[in-house]
């Protein structure tokens, strides 16, 4: 195969390696689970590494279908004796693979989001439930 194409895929296989850990590292990250530790700080000090993981599969991903895109547009306007309409062009699975590197980085971002403020570290916040002379029953 050409160099381009298995460099892709090479990039693709380590976007897939990343995104598997960072799903991985994301649920043990997550507050609702009971994985791991149960300090809130270092709970979300894992899902901001999980977090970081999607980010470099995503950018993984974008440089895999955008050196594969660069590829494709150079053999199409290069000068050559195949005829215009035998050229390669752009396929779905380029546009998905946009898609998907665009939708891993907005996730990953989002879950480096939630890394908690400096004053509220270390704080735990409980809901207080209502004294019971406050309450009306009907």
């Amino acid at each position: 195969l050409a160099v381009h194409i298995q460099t892709s895929r090479a990039l693709m296989v380590i976007s897939l390696l990343l995104g598997f850990f960072g799903i991985i590292v994301s649920v043990v990250g997550m507050k609702c689970t009971k994985v791991g530790e149960d300090d809130p700080v270092t709970k979300s000090r894992i899902a901001v590494a999980g977090g970081v993981l999607f980010i470099l599969a995503g950018l993984c991903t974008l440089a895999a279908v955008s050196l594969y895109a660069t590829q494709v547009t150079h053999e199409f306007f290069r000068e050559s004796r195949v005829p215009v309409n035998a050229r390669y062009e752009f396929g779905s699975a380029l546009f998905i693979g946009w898609g998907a590197a665009s939708l891993s980085m907005l996730g990953g971002s989002l879950l480096c989001c939630s890394c908690p403020a400096k004053e509220r570290r270390g704080q735990q916040y409980y809901r207080q439930s209502q004294p019971s002379t406050a309450r009306e029953y009907v």
